[in-house]
């Protein structure tokens, strides 16, 4: 029975991964696949090159002050996070974007609702997503108390993926479970 429940939990990772990277749009050019965008680098303040080089300068003018960064693509995907499993044993994706509009997608990537959080419950998103640090999280959480019938999480932010039992997940992921639209819709909702 362990060896079952240990190849269902990798088959539900897998199937997670799968969803997660075929959600995005294709061929756009302008969402998840989209090149990433140069940023403009601030002057240096070291002193001048002692360097023979003639060619333009690269350089600002004397005065000119450096470039903003860009804001994020508002359609560019913030966060997806996938839970499967359960009682019930069903799969369901959130993909929340940058400008907070979300869309709940079922097992077969088809929408079951969508909306938009507000200003504050996107902050507290934002805020718990950069609290969680994925660069520095386990690819799979392991090592909490087992949840039988219980789910299995798999997120996607910032370009690292993660994953784990809901018994595993650190404290910060489930800050940014609780920060997320639900996986359901209410009963007797669309959204």
């Amino acid at each position: 029975m362990r060896a079952f429940r240990s190849v269902a939990a990798v088959l539900l990772l897998l199937l997670g991964a799968v969803l997660v990277a075929g959600c995005g749009p294709s061929g756009s050019g302008s969402g998840d696949d989209a090149p990433p965008k140069a940023t403009p680098q601030a002057p240096s303040h070291a002193p001048p090159s002692t360097s023979t080089a003639t060619g333009p300068s690269t350089a600002p003018a004397p005065g000119a002050s450096p470039s903003a960064a860009p804001l994020p693509d508002p359609s560019a995907t913030l966060v997806r996070v996938t839970r499967s499993g359960g009682f019930a044993g069903q799969t369901h994706t959130l993909v929340v974007k940058q400008d907070g509009s979300w869309t709940r997608l079922d097992a077969k990537a088809g929408p079951q609702g969508t909306g938009k959080l507000s200003e504050a419950e996107l902050a507290a998103l934002r805020t718990a997503l950069k609290e969680a640090d994925f660069a520095r999280l386990p690819r799979i959480s392991t090592g909490g108390p087992k949840i039988y019938d219980g789910f299995f999480y798999a997120f996607a932010h910032g370009g690292f993926e993660v994953a784990g039992d809901e018994g595993s997940l650190p404290r910060t992921l489930t800050k940014v479970l609780d920060a997320l639209p639900p996986f359901t819709a209410p009963q007797g909702g669309s959204s």
